[in-house]
């Protein structure tokens, strides 16, 4: 069935984000039509701690929901809902409040956890059970860390008074009045307490960590049942259809739905998943196996890869450098440099994500000349995002033996608005770059995931038949000069690794 013959109605999509939560209201063409946002409290009581009030989440989820609606004048016949991962709450059963801040995907409260189960030689094992790496990011650990810290917790949820889940299972819970505790497959998966093959919570892991079962929600498809919402939240029940974390929300989006198709999200960070198909792939190269999405049951699997500074190094330059005033001049900048110089920027102003897993690295510049200036240094921050992107994407590569045809990479987030920046991409990694029109990914795949479940958007092939293109970047940059480049930049991260 095509777009045009599919069931009349809207779906709204809540994307509930690190630093705002969104509702976009899209039409039965799957068109954003109105949009409501609103920032929320980012709290650091700690060095390395973040947390949100789930509580403000919520009321922020509310309002943007009601705002979207009112603006788009059309009631949503369903509700899809994406999410900041690894984000964990706990809540009383009763009131449904949170008994604590939520502790978020950033916070490191738990690095001497991991550790420890590190030393212990366990990580090979959790590995390969659950496709993630022993690291404070994930959520096992922030939910043992506050069964163990918050006064009475433990005995509360031994009495099975609590509930516990990722902020789209807290979401699900208020919208409908605490009638459905579940997640879906996607934000389960990286949790660090579910098996990859199985699709279940792993008995094991829940020991490993002492999490008691009772706990947790159940696990579905990313395309079904999630209940219906309260009447008295929208003035009628709708209901909720679609879910996945965000940057499986944003495969989605992407009609990424063959193995071999990749997506990469540039905002602050990078986030890239290349869809494998339907048997997890482990990663010999320090990537994370995660499910890409489950519908009817049947899982897809992809790997992954972090980059940590991505525009965030845009906005170095700004706040830091001070050399430009706002991101969109660093293309115009970086067009200015000198090809004779070769300037390369390792952000590592955070340590360096995948593949090197390095937390204690920092950022280093190296090939400065007397002549260096604003514009090479524009360049370098540019080019410093499609160096990373290459490592991914080697990295993927040599996971995935069977890819066989060229992997098609399709991207979006702020950064991709810059055309020099996409075709310096597609120039390092040799291949073309998709810019599709919609830019929306990660609101859309949460859509389009309410939208099938409840008849109103298409199957796959034909919502892939939807997708549409913007702009394609190939490939100009001579080989040779690739070549040079790319080991101008391992050469960098060696030395800095070292340092």
């Amino acid at each position: 069935m095509t777009m045009e013959g599919q069931g009349k109605g809207h779906v709204l999509a809540i994307d509930q984000g690190t630093t705002s939560s969104r509702a976009i209201l899209f039409d039965a063409a799957l068109k954003p039509v109105a949009t409501g946002q609103q920032e929320f409290r980012q709290i650091f009581p700690a060095s390395g701690h973040v947390e949100h009030d789930a509580g403000e989440i919520w009321q922020t989820v509310l309002a943007t929901m009601r705002e979207a609606i009112a603006k788009g004048e059309a009631q949503p016949a369903a509700i899809g809902i994406t999410n900041q991962r690894e984000t964990i709450v706990i809540w009383d059963r009763e009131t449904g409040k949170p008994v604590h801040h939520a502790l978020v995907w950033q916070d490191r409260r738990t690095a001497e956890i991991c550790a420890d189960l590190r030393g212990r030689g366990l990580e090979p094992f959790v590995s390969d059970r659950t496709g993630l790496r022993l690291d404070p990011y994930f959520s096992a650990t922030k939910i043992a860390w506050m069964l163990e810290h918050v006064p009475g917790l433990r005995a509360a949820a031994a009495a099975g008074r609590l509930a516990c889940g990722t902020i789209d299972c807290f979401l699900i819970w208020r919208l409908t009045g605490g009638k459905v505790h579940a997640t879906d497959a996607t934000n389960a998966s990286r949790t660090l307490l579910m098996d990859l093959r199985t699709g279940q919570w792993d008995p094991e892991m829940l020991k490993l960590f002492d999490i008691p079962a009772s706990l947790l929600p159940e696990i579905r498809d990313c395309a079904g049942d999630f209940g219906m919402t309260d009447p008295a939240i929208l003035g009628r029940p709708v209901p909720i259809r679609g879910v996945a974390g965000d940057q499986q929300a944003a495969l989605v989006g992407q009609a990424c739905f063959s193995p071999g198709m990749m997506k990469s999200t540039y905002g602050t960070g990078c986030f890239a998943l290349l869809n494998t198909g339907t048997e997890p792939v482990p990663s010999r190269n320090r990537l994370l196996t995660t499910v890409a999405y489950q519908l009817a049951g049947k899982r897809h699997y992809a790997l992954e890869g972090s980059i940590f500074i991505a525009g965030a190094a845009v906005q170095w330059l700004r706040d830091g450098l001070k050399i430009i005033q706002s991101a969109r001049e660093t293309g115009d900048l970086a067009e200015q440099a000198d090809d004779k110089q070769d300037v390369i920027l390792v952000p590592a102003f955070v340590g360096l994500g995948a593949p090197y897993w390095d937390a204690e690295a920092r950022g280093a510049i190296y090939g400065l000349t007397r002549n260096s200036g604003p514009a090479e240094f524009a360049r370098a921050a540019l080019e410093s995002v499609a160096f990373q992107t290459a490592d991914l994407l080697e990295a993927m590569h040599a996971d995935w033996a069977c890819h066989g045809a060229e992997t098609v990479l399709r991207v979006d987030g702020g950064m991709t608005a810059s055309d020099w920046t996409m075709q310096r991409l597609a120039d390092l990694l040799g291949a073309a770059v998709d810019r599709p029109k919609v830019l929306e990914t990660t609101a859309l795949g949460a859509a389009y995931l309410a939208g099938l479940a409840s008849g109103i958007y298409p199957e796959e092939a034909e919502f892939v038949k939807s997708w549409a293109l913007e702009r394609r970047f190939t490939p100009a940059m001579p080989k040779e000069t690739r070549e040079k480049r790319l080991a101008l930049w391992k050469d960098a991260v060696r030395r800095t690794l070292t340092a």
